[in-house]
């Protein structure tokens, strides 16, 4: 179901609770969001849709993919640059890195680990800021 976007940036700054798999649909409805919006939108954490819970979903180009307790587990080749999100107005400067690997349940929840560069690792290290409180 695709659910309202909160904006409320006290919400938006706390830190989520892990997910367990009864929140199943929380997973289904992220994905129908960020499809809903996917004309300004390339990723979403659960509490943009008012759920403290650590799930994000990511557009990989063709395909939108759920992660479920994601973990970064490295990181490397930091640069500057200015993002948007839909929880706010205009872009605001941060600090992403190159190279990322993710540690994370899958929709069946088998454990994953993948390494990800460029456009697609900033777009996770945006969500999973989202899951610890932290708002650009």
């Amino acid at each position: 179901m695709v659910k309202p976007i909160m904006k409320d940036v006290i919400f938006l700054n706390q830190r989520s609770e892990p997910a367990t798999k009864a929140d199943q649909q929380v997973v289904t409805d992220l994905l129908d969001t960020l499809k809903a919006n996917q004309a300004g939108c390339v990723g979403m954490a659960a509490n943009m849709i008012g759920v403290k819970k650590r799930i994000i979903v990511v557009n990989m180009g063709f395909v939108n993919i759920p992660m479920i307790n994601p973990v970064i587990t490295k990181k490397t080749g930091a640069y500057k640059t200015e993002e948007g999100c839909l929880s706010l107005s205009g872009v605001r400067p941060t600090t992403r890195y190159q190279d990322i690997e993710v540690e994370f349940f899958d929709a069946s929840w088998k454990k994953q680990r993948q390494k990800y560069s460029g456009w697609i690792a900033q777009i996770i290290q945006h969500e999973c800021d989202h899951l610890d409180g932290i708002v650009i």
